[in-house]
């Protein structure tokens, strides 16, 4: 049975560093672009790059989103898939792992 006061703590600090992480790239993304053509260029592949970025950083967050609905709904700790105990090894390595580790590398 995973220890799922600690896993909470980690999910939530975790998910208000990334975040922070998200709005730091939003803010970035709204800045408004050189007016400066080549300068342009160079900003417009950064702001795609920053783009990919904040589309990962989401979805780390929904991933822990959906791992404290699991705490609340009394079922973090089992394998989303198979109904299997998650290894307490695995949580401790990745909080959010919804798969046991046999159903994860069948993905």
């Amino acid at each position: 049975m995973p220890d799922t006061a600690a896993a909470r703590e980690r999910l939530e600090a975790t998910r208000a560093e990334l975040e922070s992480r998200l709005g730091r790239i939003e803010t970035d993304l709204a800045e408004p672009l050189d007016p400066d053509l080549p300068e342009q260029a160079t900003e417009m592949q950064d702001d795609d790059s920053l783009g990919g970025q904040a589309e990962l950083v989401a979805r780390q967050i929904a991933s822990i989103e959906r791992a404290l609905d699991r705490i609340d709904a009394g079922t973090y700790g089992t394998c989303v898939q198979c109904g299997a105990e998650i290894a307490e090894g695995r949580l401790e390595a990745r909080p959010e792992a919804a798969l046991c580790i046999h159903c994860a590398r069948e993905q």
